[in-house]
């Protein structure tokens, strides 16, 4: 049930995306609003049906009470992003702040944790004695590499975000200097204050999710395959569909840090399910096997 659901919200998703390139105006503004309110109930949605409501809240409270905060702060105060102010394109505001905001940060959040822990999960050493200490450093440092990596899979998407948005006249710097090359209008303060607070987000996920959130499956398939839709087609929109080449290549160097591997190792896992499924086939009566 739980795949199944995620999946038909994953294929409207995808259905909206697609559908992006094909409008203006305001007419793609109401859509823009649309698929990140898509976006946030897969995710929040699967968190629920998959882990259950203590997972699910953690995931509401720092992904989009945290996002809220943080960017209420950023509008007021300048910090940590730069100074910026939101258009009136992407509906009702509080505190300055679309309310569809925070709902984006809990949409690639969660895909971006669930990606880090499918790359770090590994057996643990077993053993006592000198070998316990052996466990607890591999389980020390496959923690930090957890959140390094949900970390930048999460902030990298900024870099095909914020021009897409920036372009289309969502939100506006007043100080966009200094700029990443060929991304004019977007100050490097916004990448630095996205990688401090995604860092502060996804090393509260877990403490508040608690063990089930740093465990994957299969339930989690459809999580995995937005995090590569996103990746893979963000940069085929950005070079091909919304002439912006510059972002398609920062976007393509960002996420490739996560998706990548990912990539890889959802390949790999697939090539060991063949094989044990081969090796498993009982061969059939009166069959030469050396032929």
């Amino acid at each position: 049930m739980t795949r199944r659901i995620s999946w038909a919200l994953l294929a409207i998703l995808v259905l909206a995306q697609i559908c992006y390139p094909l409008t203006t105006g305001a007419t793609r503004a109401g859509l823009t609003v649309a698929t990140v309110v898509l976006g946030w109930l897969l995710s929040v949605g699967h968190a629920l049906l998959s882990r259950g409501p203590r997972v699910a809240a953690a995931l509401v409270a720092v992904a989009t009470g945290g996002g809220f905060a943080i960017e209420a702060i950023g509008v007021a105060t300048g910090v940590p992003f730069g100074s910026y102010d939101y258009s009136g394109e992407l509906g009702p505001k509080l505190a300055g702040v679309p309310l569809i905001i925070p709902l984006a940060w809990t949409w690639m959040a969660w895909p971006a944790w669930l990606a880090a822990v499918r790359l770090t999960s590994g057996a643990s050493p077993a053993g006592t004695g000198s070998a316990s200490a052996t466990s607890t450093g591999a389980t020390a440092g496959r923690w930090v590499g957890r959140i390094a990596l949900a970390t930048v899979g999460l902030a990298a998407w900024d870099l095909f975000l914020d021009p897409q948005m920036v372009a289309e006249g969502y939100w506006v710097w007043r100080d966009a200097t200094p700029a990443l090359p060929g991304l004019p209008g977007i100050p490097v303060s916004n990448y630095l204050g996205w990688l401090l607070f995604a860092v502060l987000m996804m090393s509260a996920l877990r403490p508040l999710a608690g063990p089930a959130a740093e465990r994957t499956d299969r339930r989690d398939h459809p999580m995995t395959a937005l995090y590569l839709w996103t990746y893979f087609s963000s940069i085929l929109a950005h070079a091909v569909f919304l002439d912006l080449p510059a972002s398609a290549l920062w976007g393509a160097a960002g996420m490739s840090v996560t998706a990548i591997p990912l990539a890889v190792t959802l390949r790999r896992a697939r090539r060991a399910r063949a094989t044990r499924q081969e090796d498993h086939q009982p061969h059939r009566p009166g069959v030469d096997a050396t032929r």
